[in-house]
């Protein structure tokens, strides 16, 4: 077997769009040298993953950590509610779910979608981990951000929390995903991080709550649902997160088990109405599964006190396909604001072309003149 990829040449520096200075892109993107690529990335000998809009996508075997498919795999774009799977990754085991607080009005007043928090009303963290990942509540992401010890501690430790599981694509610039620069996440990442919820039974019961009871004022209750529509759709559904924003369009990251055997899709920049193309990728990846040569790898967190690697291992890959390369950036990474991007390289490269052409032009005028 061996695996169709887009080339992509490594770049060794590139320079940053506000300060000017130079940094070193890792020799191996992290999974394997074939997930560098922005193209389709499959398997030969079986059939090919169905089509689907997304500009970014994941197929992964959660078990064995094995990529089965992927495209633009670290291609970092705006994350909208999908962040919310980082959120509650990392605060899971830092607050007692059973301990009772009052958001404050600022939590209260979050702007976009919401479980609808008031300060007259005391929750339990658990209530509001449910409304987090189920109505994926901003109001529910400020308060438990709030609950551990502010914004900024909670950013610190979800960004930490990234680096230890090695998605190096991730800044969280807020915990409930909503669009500030700087911020971004990769089909791979997503993958990563939902693969380590999974391994966490509190994480794995909130994502996969169909309906629950949501406390009101005056000891009353109200019900929420998950707004993950594959739970009710798709057999052997987990569950675990959907986003959209205007700026980053429709993401997806979901879990499904069959046979005792979990496939992870992620997806990122989709138009919207993705449930069928994620439940088609789901199918694949089942079907796949253990029969065909993985094209990366879902690597394992860090122990605890390392630092993040440098390179990782390549993925198996013994023949390169070229193919069509989509541009480098693209509107959502335009928005994002990230200060590393390698369009430096690109300016370096048209001052070089520019000198290139001057040059001729200088000695075409040169031997004009001689002519006279």
């Amino acid at each position: 077997m061996w695996t169709k990829i887009v080339p992509v040449t490594a770049l060794i520096a590139s320079v940053s769009l506000t300060g000017g200075t130079a940094y070193a892109e890792p020799a191996t993107p992290v999974g394997g040298e074939a997930l560098g690529s922005r193209g389709l990335v499959a398997p030969e000998g079986v059939k090919k993953p169905p089509k689907t809009k997304a500009t970014s996508y994941v197929v992964a075997d959660a078990g064995t950590g094995q990529v089965l498919a992927a495209k633009d795999a670290h291609g970092r774009y705006l994350p909208a509610s999908t962040l919310k799977t980082l959120t509650a990754l990392t605060l899971i085991p830092k607050l007692d779910k059973n301990r009772k607080i009052r958001p404050s009005q600022n939590a209260c007043n979050q702007e976009g979608s919401a479980v609808g928090l008031t300060p007259k009303t005391t929750y339990k963290v658990e209530d509001l981990f449910r409304a987090l990942m189920m109505s994926s509540g901003n109001d529910a992401a400020m308060a438990l951000a709030e609950t551990n010890g502010g914004l900024a501690k909670t950013m610190a430790d979800m960004n930490a929390e990234a680096k230890r599981l090695q998605a190096n694509d991730t800044v969280a610039k807020t915990p409930s995903g909503l669009d500030k620069p700087g911020q971004s996440s990769s089909a791979y990442d997503l993958a990563l991080i939902a693969r380590a919820g999974l391994a966490n039974p509190d994480f794995t019961h909130y994502i996969s709550t169909k309906v629950a009871n949501f406390p009101a004022p005056k000891g009353k209750h109200y019900q929420i649902s998950n707004h993950n529509k594959l739970l009710w759709r798709y057999n052997g559904m987990v569950g675990v997160k959907n986003g959209w924003t205007s700026k980053a369009q429709a993401s997806f990251v979901g879990a499904a088990t069959r046979g005792g055997h979990t496939i992870v899709v992620s997806i990122m920049r989709h138009e919207g109405g993705f449930w069928d193309e994620v439940a088609s990728l789901m199918d694949w990846g089942f079907s796949v599964r253990g029969k065909a040569a993985p094209v990366g790898q879902l690597v394992d967190p860090l122990p605890a006190g390392l630092p993040a690697p440098q390179q990782q291992a390549s993925a198996p890959a013994t023949k390169v396909t070229p193919a069509q390369q989509p541009p480098l950036l693209d509107t959502a990474a335009r928005n994002q604001d990230d200060s590393t991007k390698t369009v430096g390289s690109v300016v370096i490269g048209g001052g070089l072309l520019f000198g290139l052409i001057y040059l001729w032009y200088g000695i075409r005028r040169k031997r004009a003149r001689s002519r006279f």
